[in-house]
């Protein structure tokens, strides 16, 4: 009997040195955090003991055989990294996180990892959803535009295509990733005027060759939108409308929540407007959700989809640098139809490890049509019916496996598979589909001063076979600093960057062109180095970087049948550009935020064998390339109001009517956009938006005039939620 009662003892006794530690993670304004990397360390130890994810409530909790004391640290995107110290007396525990100062915000898209960005020795940008709900943009494009280094050309108004540049790339050269899916077109190409961001948590922009994490097209930059969890205990509906200048209205609702294991969020988005002038009028209809389940305490599923489809007028070229110089097509129409969905699985463990498996699938479908030839046919502008059609498909599967041995050392390991296809009207052989394969591995360690990433990727592609992708990037800690110049840190990174071929440059067929289904990749070779200053207590920092990019292999157009007039895509084209990025980022009070850049690119058309544009031959600028180009955003986000001001000046460029009028240049610009709202009631908010507030006429693409200055005023309502 006393051997019994001294084993009941005993279990007792275990049972309550073991414990479950329950972590609650919560913004500045108490609101849970979902998706937050939670560690537990044993005091004075650098060795995880389990890392965890919190759930859709903000919760992580861990399996303890012992409670002792411990360290937790928690790294969450668009806040500083938190440690506190916990013991048995002080569970359940809540971290509340605090906003950032200037280098130290934590962000995904640099390492594909939670890590501070100055550790991840890359020049990343992040835009959070309370920024983003005050600036109310339209498209991708209108919030990208006020974003340092990225230069936005949109072909009109709204809907029009719209393209993006960074550090003189082409505008293919850029990845968009939406939750961690590919979402351009095969070969790079993606039209940032018509993804909205409504229900976006943030936004990342990472400048550079980033190959080595996302494979083909991140030959400049990458950018990533992620959505939005549902966090709040009760139901919250939120409801909105707002209308503007010419004949603007639009409309959005979602619901939203997180209970005991699961969380949803599921919104629709309605805008319309008539546009500026004839044919220029725009619609598009977004649906989506999102919806999380905590299966056990080790595993996360998670749903999403968005739909959005849209329609409008293309009124074509017509009115060049303030010039008239021809009427706008009155019936050229384009739509586009596309649907995204993804499903993912988090795992955490054993021990040290957490793995996330993803499956997706991405269709879009695009039309553009001319009926009447009303400007002409037989001359400029070539006014002829047409209908041109575009099926794409990208079907995937992705995993990654992240080991954390040590608080300053990780590695991340990863697989992808995708199986493209497509259907294009005018190319006469019917794609093939690709299957793509990949693996890559990226080591990230900090030693004292020294932080390092370094990584390769190993690619198997359909069209241009096999290749090795690598990176290395390097940031010291030169001077710790004081409170004036606080911390100086020196950067440098060394990456490649390969994008493959377009199905209509692969597959172009008879009669006038041969299919070339053996392009290579086109690639760019790249490096940057500079130094990052901070300034009063690193609430501010001055960044200066120099980058050099040579582009190789690029795909272009050659006659290979002078007889019978009959060409062939082939890689023959190379080019660089070079140049500088002065940045200005900070954090006045927590409330007020400031970015700023300034880029000179220097670009250079280094060999171009087919061309016969004088605006394409060896020594000439690349086009739509600003030798001089800068952005600003300045935000404020009160508790009963906020407000933005963002500014974006781009210089001359090179740039071509292609019709024959003699057009070679687009006249540089400057706008500004003005955004605010003020909280009526906790739960009722007005808000307004002005775009091109100084009223400038200008065209981002010579031929296609953007809109004037025009405004939007609306309301919003949440009823329920915390």
């Amino acid at each position: 009997m006393r051997y019994l009662n001294f084993l009941l003892l005993l279990f007792s006794v275990s049972t309550a040195l073991a414990a479950d530690l329950r972590i609650k993670v919560v913004d500045p304004h108490s609101a849970a955090v979902a998706g937050a990397q939670v560690s537990v360390y044993r005091q004075g130890e650098s060795v995880p003991l389990q890392v965890r994810s919190t759930s859709g409530d903000g919760e992580a909790v861990f399996h303890l055989a012992s409670a002792a004391s411990l360290r937790v640290q928690v790294l969450a995107p668009g806040f500083a990294a938190a440690w506190i110290e916990v013991d048995t007396s002080s569970f359940p525990v809540l971290v509340k996180l605090q906003v950032a100062a200037a280098s130290e915000t934590v962000v995904v898209t640099a390492t594909r990892t939670f890590a501070p960005e100055q550790e991840t020795a890359s020049s990343v940008t992040l835009l959070s959803g309370d920024t983003i709900k005050t600036m109310q943009p339209v498209s991708f494009a209108d919030a990208m535009r006020f974003l340092p280094g990225a230069v936005v050309n949109v072909a009109g108004q709204r809907g029009g295509l719209g393209s993006l540049f960074v550090e003189g790339g082409d505008s293919r050269y850029n990845k968009v990733l939406v939750d961690g899916v590919p979402v351009n077109d095969p070969g790079g190409t993606f039209e940032f005027s018509t993804l909205p961001l409504a229900e976006a948590d943030r936004v990342e922009f990472l400048h550079g060759a980033q190959s080595t994490l996302y494979g083909s097209d991140a030959m400049t930059s990458v950018t990533q939108v992620f959505s939005q969890n549902g966090t709040s205990a009760t139901p919250e509906l939120r409801l909105g409308a707002d209308g503007g200048t010419f004949g603007t209205a639009h409309g959005y609702a979602a619901l939203s929540g997180a209970r005991s294991r699961f969380d949803y969020d599921v919104f629709a988005d309605q805008f319309n407007t008539h546009g500026q002038g004839p044919n220029a009028d725009y619609t598009n209809a977004l649906q989506g959700g999102n919806f999380g389940v905590q299966v056990s305490g080790r595993v996360l599923f998670r749903l999403r989809a968005r739909h959005s489809n849209s329609r409008t007028g293309v009124p074509g070229e017509w009115n060049f640098n303030g010039q008239r110089l021809l009427p706008p097509d009155a019936d050229q129409r384009a739509r586009a139809n596309n649907f995204l969905g993804d499903a993912e699985l988090l795992i955490a463990g054993p021990s040290r490890w957490q793995h996330r498996l993803t499956g997706y699938d991405y269709n879009t479908r695009r039309l553009n049509q001319d009926t009447t030839p009303d400007r002409g046919c037989d001359a400029p502008p070539y006014d002829c019916p047409f209908l041109d059609s575009t099926h794409l498909n990208r079907a995937g599967f992705m995993y990654q496996g992240d080991y954390t041995p040590r608080t300053w050392l990780q590695t991340a390991v990863g697989y992808e598979v995708e199986d493209e296809n497509g259907r294009l009207t005018y190319a006469t052989t019917p794609p093939i589909p690709r299957l793509n394969h990949a693996a890559y591995v990226l080591q990230r360690a900090t030693w004292k001063r020294l932080s390092a990433v370094g990584g390769v990727r190993y690619v198997h592609n359909a069209t241009f076979g096999d290749k090795a992708v690598p990176r290395v990037a390097l940031t010291l800690a030169a001077l710790k600093g004081g409170s004036l110049f606080s911390g100086t840190r020196l950067r440098f990174a060394y990456s490649t960057g390969i994008k493959e071929a377009r199905f209509e440059e692969e597959y172009a067929g008879p009669p006038y062109s041969i299919p070339n289904l053996h392009l290579k990749a086109e690639q760019n070779r790249a490096f940057e180095t500079g130094f990052e200053q901070g300034l009063f207590n690193s609430r501010y920092q001055l960044s200066a970087t120099y980058f050099n990019n040579l582009f190789r292999n690029q795909i272009d157009y050659t006659t290979v049948d002078f007889v019978n007039f009959i060409g062939q895509y082939q890689n023959i084209d190379k080019s660089m550009a070079h140049g500088a990025e002065l940045r200005l980022v900070g954090r006045v009070t927590s409330r007020l935020s400031w970015t700023s850049a300034y880029v000179y690119t220097s670009s250079q058309i280094l060999a171009a064998p087919a061309a016969f544009d004088p605006l394409h031959q060896p020594g000439q600028p690349l086009l739509r390339r600003p030798k001089h180009s800068g952005n600003m955003l300045l935000t404020y986000l009160g508790s009963r109001w906020g407000a933005n001001l963002g500014g974006s000046f781009v210089g001359r460029r090179t740039d071509s009517d292609f019709l024959g009028f003699d057009v070679k240049h687009a006249a540089g610009y400057a706008r500004v956009d003005l955004g605010g709202w003020y909280a009526i009631h906790p739960r009722v908010t007005a808000y307004v938006n002005v775009e091109n507030a100084m009223n400038d006429h200008y065209n981002e693409v010579v031929g296609y005039p953007a809109l004037t200055a025009n405004f939007r005023a609306g309301m919003r309502f949440r009823i329920g939620g915390d």
